[in-house]
C-alpha cells in the first residue's frame, strides 16, 4: 500500500511543517517510518519502539 507523500507535510499559509520525525543518526532529510509498534529508519536501521 502506497502512502501519499502529501500526508507528510502540513501547509498553513506561507509555512510548511513536517508531520514526521527526522532520524537522529542520519539527520535532516531522512524521515522515520511510522509503523504500528515502532518508528524506523530505512537508511541506517535506527528503531524506536512505541510504548
Amino acid at each position: 500500500m502506497a502512502v501519499k507523500r502529501s500526508s507528510y507535510y502540513t501547509v498553513e499559509g506561507d509555512s510548511v511543517t513536517i508531520n514526521k520525525r527526522h532520524c537522529p543518526r542520519c539527520g535532516p532529510g531522512i524521515l522515520l517510518a511510522d509503523h504500528k509498534d515502532r518508528l524506523a529508519c530505512g537508511k541506517c536501521g535506527y528503531t524506536e519502539f512505541k510504548t
